[in-house]
């Protein structure tokens, strides 16, 4: 059975014609055929149908063709014949119908406006353009008109009307300040889609005087300007100050108080509207309104669904797009807008209509005579569109009959058609909204075979390579090709042969018993035509003994052996070379029939020797080295770099390698090991030389590979032991041809940086890499999976392009592909990017909070689905707040707090919450873009937990048998409080603690008289509160009972003595003498022992943080550690207030983490360092009640 397959590239320049194709009759590119067979004309190039022009630049209308012969143009305008000859800004281009309208030199494009039709003619028919609308361009300036300022009162709306100039085509409107910022826009102020500015109420922030409306015209690049508008915005308090300034004698009293509203619709009015949209389109409609506070916008299609990846809203979901629409789109939708006092709604029906579109598009028909055809034409469209045929550019029912056709509705049979039946067919598809145009020509050629391949044409090829033999054929009908081997032979058939569309006869393996004499024969119904061609298969040439390395002694003989083997008919040459250069004249050189003898070898003798044996139909060689050492050995031998390398040549000078030899220079004793190769860019870095390769230090030779358009030299550097030799001299320059790039932009990707574009980046290619001038990138995109044709765009040498108007985020495939001035690198491999990212559009749902304990909880989520976030998926983000504490039943000031969990998770854990407290959250999805919408919000109680340590604790009044204790209530309760817990001991004048007492306290109880006490015993207080959790931290406090009267009186009686008061003056001496020696001591530079008290006992709020696990290190010693259960000692004071601070404080976990306040692992584990701040709350209490008279100093000095 026939094999049949197309010819691979690397043997295309072997075959003639291989892009004939039977299944389509194309002429060949035959000069003679090309002179003798016709081809109706067919439309190859036009301008737009509704084509808008430059009023500054001259007009170019494009009409080309192609036919045999050459056809004529011809135009009308309006429907009439135009006389290009007639008018003198009127020319045509040569060999072409593009007509050039010259208007830069007073004409005015206004006068050339028009509908135009081009028509390209020649004997086979007539074809004909779509109707080409001239209009130029039109950017008019505004009209002159007086703005009034604006004055409103807040919270009221407004609409600012932009109302620009009607320009064609429309402009684009955008509000910008004086400084040529554009005005920030939000959901309470945004642009409607006819430009005007919509305010849903103003505020006074508002208030300025340069809201300026710009119209953007991008077919002329101008821009206009309207007048500024200056809007005033009036707040209630400075409106009633202003009132009652002026009016106070009237019965006027202010201005009313701001009031909410509910919304109401800015645009459009009423609460029904109609849209007609054409099939293919965007869709867009908007709802804007007012209110307060501000509306939001929500959108619903009444009987079903919005179209899923289709719809997408804009301008704060006031605008609602859905872009390609189809008839299925067609219904009501409605928009709502709500407040918390109310909504309002509008309804806007759709009809989706359709200009027409193709199903089947007529193509061209190529037929002989007696056979038959038919032309399709079917359309679509809403409404149907009317069909109507044209034939060479007249409607068929007033064109010249023609019995073989036959018009049915929306398809021409042809039956028996005759040469005179060849024709351009025009289709015409209308509706009210539009037309399509299709020219499709018939043409009907009787041929008989030709074969265009030279007869008895000779192909020689080597044993075991693949042989193709040429048939290049025409004929109409198509012919049939078989292929004969021999005078009498069968035809040829089976896996040993490949037979190719275009004629070919492909013998993928050679062999000799391939050898003889093929026929190809072409026939149709109108003849047959054969013709020989020759084949003959050679042996390859082989050296079946090449030659071998020698080491010679200088003033010896040395031969080299080249016996080769040839087929008998080829006469082979061999050619002896020494470093890939001829032999030199010398008669010690004797070439034999199979051997090269070098007599009286010379140390110039030392060198490469090659044998090349060449037949016409193939070359082989075969090298060996010959190395000459000195005859006696040298006695004192020095060692030494290599001298440079001289002599280097190049040849065989390719466009993509060349041979390149030297010589070496003396080795200095120390054998060459080595040779590097440095080229030199003469075009682009003069100068400057870069490594090429290396070799051998044997050889002298090297096929350097090349890279085209290239100015190349190069010099050659001998390397051995000892190091370096300096380079050699550059050799020649020689210049590579440009070519077509061999390879594409590496690191393409596609991005986004606005939700409606593609930015397409790339790198460049360097250097070499561009192979010829003119380097330029075609960019080429499409959307993924949807079966787009690729859109290209030719870019000058830069590494961005940016493709406006894509949806968001959706997949394209990309390919950049590299040209120059000779034509383009290979095919470009695809990648894979997305358009811009924009918002998320929905809300994680199914939130549940799992409590863990009183500090923390568990969140749990459903993920989004993937096609809403219209973006790469971040992560979802928590917001958390604390609303009240159950225990204070008040509110505090709301502070947000935000956790990130990077990838698709579904729950995470949140830490640091205080025990209970009501707190609320919500979940919102990240993409690159930002966050999308908040989930509703979730609220949830903590359980609770142990109280913090009582505000303060304070002992007043003591007696003989009593103190008066009072105290503060935790700062923290994190619960409810069911009691306080007092314990206490007394402290004897050795410091040792007594028996601990304990009583407890009802928890709404804040002081107590403690009776039945020692006089002058000092105490030790402890105090907490509980919860039903457990118990606090405590508070410690130490005070005093007074002594009786009686032993006040005897210490008084001993303070009055005198040998008392002797005693305390000399105490008092000893320490004035001891305070004058610290004092010397500190200023020469001792370390003053108060100072390292304050060393020892540092302000807790400043301690550096642990080392170890990156918290706040909490203050405390040996020394504190056990002073909670120990007496002060001697001379220790407690503050005169008694009143002790509070040292626990609040972490706020704002402190902590990642991403915007900081990020968790799932167990609620800390992600990053604690950075926490605390903050010191002020001591209460009040002054001490004892007294500080002698006796008591005198108790706390003994």
């Amino acid at each position: 059975m026939m094999t049949k397959k197309t010819i691979s590239a690397s043997r295309a320049s072997l075959i003639l014609f291989l892009c004939q194709m039977i299944t389509a009759l194309e002429v060949p590119l035959d000069p003679i055929l090309l002179k003798e067979l016709s081809q109706p004309p067919t439309i190859t190039q036009q301008s737009p149908k509704d084509y808008i022009v430059d009023p500054r630049e001259n007009i170019v209308i494009q009409c080309e063709a192609k036919g045999k012969p050459p056809p004529s143009f011809s135009w009308t305008r309006n429907g009439t014949h135009f006389d290009i000859d007639k008018d003198a800004r009127v020319t045509v281009k040569p060999n072409s119908g593009t007509l050039v309208i010259n208007i830069m030199n007073g004409g005015k494009a206004e006068a050339y406006e028009g509908v135009y039709q081009c028509t390209a003619r020649n004997e086979r028919g007539a074809a004909i353009s779509n109707n080409i609308v001239i209009r130029p361009s039109r950017s008019p300036l505004w009209t002159k008109e007086k703005v009034e300022p604006k004055h409103v009162r807040e919270g009221d709306p407004l609409v600012l009307h932009c109302s620009p100039p009607v320009g064609l085509p429309p402009p684009i409107i955008f509000w910008m300040d004086n400084s040529f910022q554009r005005l920030p826009q939000n959901e309470r102020v945004s642009q409607g889609l006819n430009g005007d500015l919509y305010f849903s109420n103003v505020k006074p922030e508002d208030t300025r005087e340069d809201y300026i409306c710009y119209a953007r015209f991008n077919h002329t690049q101008t821009i206009q300007q309207k007048q500024p508008i200056s809007v005033k915005v009036f707040s209630m308090d400075s409106l009633n100050e202003t009132i009652s300034a002026n009016l106070s004698d009237t019965g006027f009293y202010g201005a009313k108080p701001l009031t909410e509203r509910r919304p109401t619709l800015l645009t459009p009015v009423g609460s029904t509207s109609n849209k007609v949209e054409l099939r293919g389109n965007v869709l867009l409609l908007e709802c804007i309104a007012e209110g307060l506070p501000t509306p939001v916008i929500r959108w619903i299609k009444e009987g079903g669904e919005l179209p899923i990846n289709r719809t997408f809203f804009e301008n704060f979901k006031k605008t609602l797009k859905i872009i390609e629409v189809s008839e299925a789109d067609s219904g009501k939708y409605k928009c709502v807008a709500r407040n918390p006092l109310g909504s309002t709604h509008h309804t806007i029906t759709v009809t989706v209509k359709a200009a027409p579109y193709w199903i089947t598009a007529p193509r061209n028909l190529v037929l002989s005579p007696g056979e038959d055809g038919t032309l399709i034409c079917r359309a679509n469209g809403n409404p149907k569109p009317n069909i109507s045929w044209l034939t060479n550019g007249v409607p068929i029912a007033i064109a010249p009959e023609d019995p073989s056709r036959k018009v049915d509705g929306d398809t021409i049979i042809f039956s028996d058609v005759q040469e005179r039946s060849s024709a351009v067919y025009q289709c015409n598809a209308s509706n009210e909204y539009g037309y399509l145009l299709a020219n499709a020509f018939v043409n009907v050629l009787a041929e008989p075979p030709r074969i265009l391949t030279p007869a008895n044409k000779l192909y020689q090829i080597i044993a075991n390579n693949p042989a193709l033999l040429d048939c290049a054929f025409f004929g109409s009908p198509v012919p049939e090709i078989e292929w004969f081997k021999g005078v009498k032979g069968s035809i040829l058939h089976g896996d040993l042969y490949v037979f190719h569309d275009n004629g070919t006869l492909e013998i993928p393996v050679a062999q000799k018993d391939s050898t003889g004499t093929y026929t190809c024969v072409a026939r149709n119904k109108l003849g047959k035509v054969q013709n020989e061609v020759h084949l003959e298969v050679k042996d390859p040439t082989m050296i079946i003994k090449q030659p071998e390395y020698k080491i010679i002694q200088k003033g010896g003989q040395v031969s080299f052996e080249c016996t080769i083997k040839h087929d008998r008919t080829l006469m082979p040459t061999i050619t002896w070379l020494k470093d890939n250069g001829e032999l030199p004249v010398d008669e010690r050189f004797i070439i034999h029939k199979d051997s090269l003898a070098i007599m009286n070898v010379t140390d110039k003798d030392d060198g490469t020797y090659t044998c090349v044996a060449n037949t016409t139909l193939d070359s082989v060689s075969a090298s060996a080295v010959l190395t000459v050492v000195a005859a006696t050995p040298t006695p004192a031998i020095i060692y030494d770099r290599p001298d440079p390398p001289f002599d280097l040549e190049l040849t065989d000078q390719l466009e993509r390698s060349i041979q390149l030899s030297w010589i070496p220079g003396y080795d200095n004793n120390s054998p060459i090991t080595n040779f590097v190769i440095e080229y030199e860019d003469g075009m682009r870095e003069p100068g400057v030389w870069h490594y090429q390769t290396e070799v051998h230090g044997t050889q002298t030779t090297v096929q350097l590979k090349l890279s085209p358009y290239v100015n190349y030299s190069f010099r050659v550097i001998a390397v051995n032991e000892i190091g370096r030799s300096q380079p050699s001299e550059a050799s020649e320059q020689y210049l590579t041809k440009a070519a077509k790039p061999d390879e594409n932009p590496s690191g393409v990707q596609g991005i986004g940086s606005e939700p409606d574009n593609l930015v397409i980046i790339w790198e460049p290619l360097k250097g070499f890499q561009s192979n010829g001038p003119g380097l330029q990138y075609k960019v080429s995109w499409r959307q993924k999976d949807v079966g787009d044709e690729w859109t290209s765009v030719i870019v000058a040498n830069v590494s961005k392009y940016i493709v406006s108007g894509t949806p968001t985020f959706v997949p394209y495939e990309i390919k950049v592909q590299a040209l120059n001035d000779l034509g383009y690198a290979p095919e470009p491999a695809e990648v894979i990017g997305h358009s811009g990212e924009d918002l998320p559009m929905v809300a994680p749902g199914n939130v549940q909070v799992h409590i863990v304990n009183s500090t923390l909880a568990k969140v749990h989520w459903d993920p989004v689905p993937l096609k809403t976030v219209r973006g790469h998926l971040q992560g979802y983000r928590i917001y958390y707040w604390k609303v009240q504490s159950l225990s204070k039943r008040r509110r505090r000031h709301v502070e947000k707090k935000i956790l990130t969990f990077s990838g698709n998770k579904t729950h995470g854990m949140l830490p640091g919450l205080e025990p209970y407290s009501s707190y609320k959250l919500n979940v919102r999805v990240v993409n690159g873009k930002g966050e999308g919408p908040a989930s509703p919000d979730k609220l949830f109680k903590t359980p609770e937990g142990v109280p913090s340590s009582p505000s303060f604790l304070k002992i007043s009044n003591p007696t003989l048998d009593s103190l008066t204790l009072e105290w503060g209530p935790p700062t923290h309760p994190n619960g409810v409080l069911i009691a306080y817990t007092l314990k206490f001991q007394p402290i004897n004048s050795t410091h040792e603690l007594g028996p601990l007492i304990e009583i407890r306290i009802p928890a709404n109880e804040t002081s107590l008289i403690l009776s039945n006490l020692n006089y002058s015993t000092r105490y030790k207080f402890y105090f907490y509160a509980q919860t039903s959790v457990g118990s606090g931290s405590q508070i410690t406090e130490e005070a005093v009972t007074i002594m009786d009267e009686a032993m006040a009186s005897r210490q008084v009686d001993i303070a009055t003595q005198g040998w008392f008061i002797g005693l305390m003056c000399a105490v008092a001496l000893l320490i004035l003498i001891l305070l004058i020696v610290c004092f010397i001591r500190r200023n020469k530079g001792g370390k003053y022992p108060v100072k390292e008290k304050e060393d020892a006992h540092a302000d807790p709020e400043i301690q550096p943080m642990k080392e170890d696990d990156g918290t706040f290190g909490e203050y405390r010693s040996l020394e504190s550690d056990a002073e909670d259960h120990k007496p002060l000692k001697k001379g220790s004071r407690t503050p005169s207030d008694r009143t002790v601070k509070k040292e626990d404080s609040d972490d706020s976990l704002v402190d902590y983490g990642e991403g915007v306040n900081g990020q968790f692992n799932e167990d609620g584990s800390f992600i990053g360092q604690y950075s926490g701040k605390k903050e010191k709350e002020p001591a209460e209490g009040n002054e001490s009640s004892e007294a500080p008279s002698p006796v008591n100093a005198m108790n706390s000095f003994v």
